[in-house]
């Protein structure tokens, strides 16, 4: 197994770590691991919510290959659909492989990665195709990270899709884009969902030296001694933040942009690549729990109530909610004990009922849900 030098300083984690640390990536390891997998398949089999109706979904989204692109410009909406369309019947069809052990599920998933590891590249030449690749990417990625334990992908076939990652995503990850955070922590997901599948030290330690740069660039906390620039943001952080009438702790780059498709895609990302830094042994969430908690729970508060609680010009929050919080949830509550009473009660009441699982927000109720205690008590309409 290849090792991975993780320069802990360089990223700006505790100097109590051990400066450089050797260890070997484990598999699967990027946002699902063997223990995970197993518990959400043992909750399955007992019938349970909402693992079992997260899998119906799943299964619903698991078909057979469709046509494979050799090429996409991401500004093409047919190619742009096909991709995506491909990319998460890839890793619906892994998932429920292990989840139900059926074969079929596993056949399916390898024809399309086989299918896909003749793709040469993104050539519309835009951050658009940036953005395309982190969303498709993740998808891709984590099929291959399940899929590289089935018999049914020869090693062979394996190094042929590895291949197609460095050939066709690469170019359009490694280069952080300069449009909105969302974007760039949607490149870094993918970045090191990647990295993790193909064995690569370099890819998965640029991607965590990108994430300690852009959280404080998107994330607000009070105790921040400014706010931090970020290439692309012109030299005007207040118009960069869209005008924020409060600042607060938690809030996001683009909280007053929208609080919806791109505040919780951003949000969603940026818990991702923590995840996956956990799953490898480098604990990012400690060293931003103050702005990971702060973020999830005021976004929660805002979903809850419908208000944006005076931090923006436009006072009310959006009615969509994507299934942004379970893998932020598990962490900081279920693994580390801490109460998050809004974005508890959001999970509870919004997004297990009825979340929108999306692009490289994928079913995450299935994945990274845990048994908890009920929400602590919060009316719809509270704001103190």
């Amino acid at each position: 197994m290849l090792a991975v030098i993780v320069s802990f300083l360089a990223l700006g984690l505790p100097s109590t770590s051990v400066a450089d640390t050797v260890f070997a990536f484990r598999h699967p390891g990027a946002l699902n691991t063997d223990s995970s997998l197993d518990m959400a398949r043992s909750r399955i089999a007992q019938h349970q919510a909402p693992w079992s109706n997260a899998l119906i979904e799943v299964e619903r989204k698991a078909q057979p290959a469709g046509p494979a692109l050799t090429a996409v410009d991401a500004r093409d909406q047919n190619q742009a659909s096909t991709s995506k369309w491909e990319a998460e019947k890839a890793y619906a069809n892994a998932l429920a492989w292990r989840l139900t052990g059926d074969q079929i599920y596993a056949r399916q998933a390898v024809a399309i990665l086989n299918r896909w590891a003749d793709f040469q590249g993104f050539v519309g030449g835009t951050d658009q195709d940036r953005l395309h690749a982190g969303w498709i990417g993740v998808l891709f990625g984590e099929a291959a990270e399940i899929m590289r334990s089935s018999p049914d992908w020869p090693s062979s076939d394996v190094a042929a899709f590895q291949a197609m990652f460095r050939r066709a995503f690469y170019p359009q990850l490694t280069v952080a884009s300069r449009w909105n955070g969302n974007v760039d922590l949607t490149q870094i997901d993918a970045l090191m969902t990647i990295a993790v599948s193909n064995d690569d030290s370099v890819a998965f330690e640029r991607g965590l030296q990108r994430l300690q740069t852009r959280l404080p660039a998107y994330i607000y906390l009070e105790s921040d001694s400014a706010i931090a620039p970020i290439d692309g943001d012109g030299g005007n952080i207040d118009a960069f933040w869209f005008h924020p009438t409060r600042w607060v702790d938690g809030l996001t780059q683009e909280t007053c942009r929208d609080n919806g498709h791109h505040a919780q895609f951003g949000l969603a990302s940026a818990l991702h690549a923590a995840e996956i830094a956990w799953n490898q042994g480098v604990d990012v969430y400690a060293t931003h729990e103050k702005r990971f908690t702060s973020a999830m729970e005021l976004m929660a508060r805002q979903l809850l109530t419908g208000d944006m609680q005076g931090t923006c010009s436009n006072g009310s929050a959006t009615g969509v909610v994507f299934d942004t919080f379970e893998v932020g949830f598990n962490h900081y509550h279920n693994r580390r004990g801490h109460a998050l009473p809004y974005t508890e009660k959001l999970i509870i009441e919004r997004v297990r009922p009825h979340g929108v699982s999306e692009l490289n927000i994928f079913q995450e109720s299935l994945t990274h849900a845990r048994p908890s205690a009920p929400a602590e008590s919060l009316r719809s309409d509270q704001k103190e």
